[in-house]
C-alpha cells in the first residue's frame, strides 16, 4: 500500500475502536431496555432521534449516489442488528460478542472471492486462532451453551458481507449518507412491524414480548434511555461506514474483536456478568490473532516470501 492508503488505514483502525466500543455500550443499552420496550419501538424511536442529527451532518449530501448498494447494505445491517437483538433478552453479552465475532473468518474469505485480496497462509492461520478464541469463550460443550447461541454466527456473516459490500461498491459515498440511508431503513421496518403486530397480536407475545409484544408508554426514563441510544448510533452507524470503506477490510475486522473486551466490560458494568477463565484465554487468544493478522500485512506489503 502506498501512504494514502497506510493513512486510511491507521484511520479506518483508530474509527473501529471507537466504533465498537460505542457498539458494545449500545448492546448493553438494548439490553436493559429490552425488559421494557420491543426491538421494534427501539429501531423506530432511536432513529428518528438519531436522523435529524445526521441530516445535519449531512450538508444537503443526503442521497447516496449507488442507491441500490446501499440499500442493500442497510437491509444487511439491520437484519445483523435483528439477529443479535433477538438473542440479546436471553444471552450475556459476552457469548453474544464471541459467536458474534465469527465475522472475521467471513470477511477474509469474502475478501478474498469479491475483492480478490490477497490472502497469506499466515492471514487464514491468525483468524484460525481467533476462532479458537471465539470457541473459548462460547464453550459449545458447557452446560450454558443452547442453540441461541448460534443465532449471532448468523448476524456475523450478514455484518461480513456489509463489510465487504461496503469496501467494494460504496466507497464513494459518504459516511452520512450511508448512516442516514441505514436509519431509515430501521425506521422504515420497524414500524411495519409494529403495525403487523399491533394488527396480528400474537399469540406469543407474552412469552416473548421483545419481539412479539407492542410499544410502550413512554416516561422520562424512557426518553432518556432512548436519546443515549440515539447518540450512540449516530457514531455507530457513521464509524461502521467509515472504518470499511478503508482498505484491507480484514485488517479493520481484526480490530473489530475489541468488541469482545468493551462487551465484557459493560456486561460486568450493567448486569455484574463475570468472564470466567474460557473467556479470558479467548480474549487473549483473539488479541494475538490480530497481531499475527498485522504482521502478516507488514510482510505482504514488503514483498516478503509467502508463508
Amino acid at each position: 500500500m502506498n501512504a494514502s492508503d497506510n493513512t486510511a488505514l491507521t484511520t479506518g483502525i483508530i474509527t473501529i475502536l471507537l466504533t465498537v466500543f460505542a457498539m458494545a455500550l449500545t448492546d448493553a443499552f438494548v439490553k436493559y431496555a429490552s425488559s421494557n420496550m420491543t426491538l421494534w419501538q427501539i429501531y423506530v424511536c432511536r432513529s428518528l432521534l438519531a436522523l435529524p442529527f445526521l441530516v445535519l451532518l449531512a450538508r444537503g449530501r443526503i442521497w447516496p449516489q449507488a442507491l441500490g448498494w446501499v440499500t442493500l447494505r442497510s437491509i444487511m445491517l439491520m437484519a445483523m442488528y435483528l439477529a443479535i437483538y433477538a438473542a440479546i433478552p436471553v444471552l450475556d453479552l459476552s457469548v453474544i460478542a464471541a459467536t458474534l465475532y465469527t465475522g472475521p473468518l467471513f470477511i477474509v474469505l469474502l475478501s478474498a472471492i469479491v475483492l480478490k485480496e490477497p490472502i497469506r497462509l499466515s492471514h487464514w492461520g491468525a483468524v484460525a486462532l481467533g476462532f479458537v478464541g471465539v470457541l473459548c469463550v462460547v464453550q459449545p460443550g458447557g452446560a450454558a451453551f443452547t442453540i441461541l447461541s448460534l443465532i449471532p454466527v448468523v448476524a456475523a456473516f450478514l455484518y461480513a458481507c456489509a463489510a465487504v459490500l461496503t469496501r467494494a461498491k460504496c466507497t464513494r459515498e459518504t459516511p452520512v449518507a450511508l448512516a442516514i440511508n441505514l436509519n431509515l431503513a430501521l425506521i422504515f421496518c420497524g414500524a411495519l412491524v409494529s403495525v403487523g403486530l399491533f394488527i396480528a397480536s400474537p399469540s406469543g407475545a407474552a412469552n416473548y414480548p421483545f419481539l412479539l409484544g407492542t410499544w410502550s408508554g413512554f416516561d422520562w426514563h424512557t426518553v432518556s434511555v432512548l436519546a443515549v441510544m440515539a447518540v450512540l448510533i449516530v457514531g455507530v452507524t457513521l464509524g461502521l461506514a467509515r472504518a470499511y470503506q478503508s482498505p484491507r477490510p480484514q485488517i479493520i475486522a481484526t480490530f473489530d474483536y475489541a468488541y469482545l473486551i468493551f462487551a465484557a466490560f459493560w456486561g460486568y458494568a450493567f448486569f455484574g456478568e463475570v468472564p470466567d477463565i474460557g473467556t479470558v484465554v479467548g480474549i487473549v487468544l483473539i488479541i494475538l490473532a490480530g497481531i499475527l493478522v498485522l504482521r502478516a500485512d507488514v510482510e505482504l506489503k514488503s514483498g516478503a516470501a509467502p508463508t
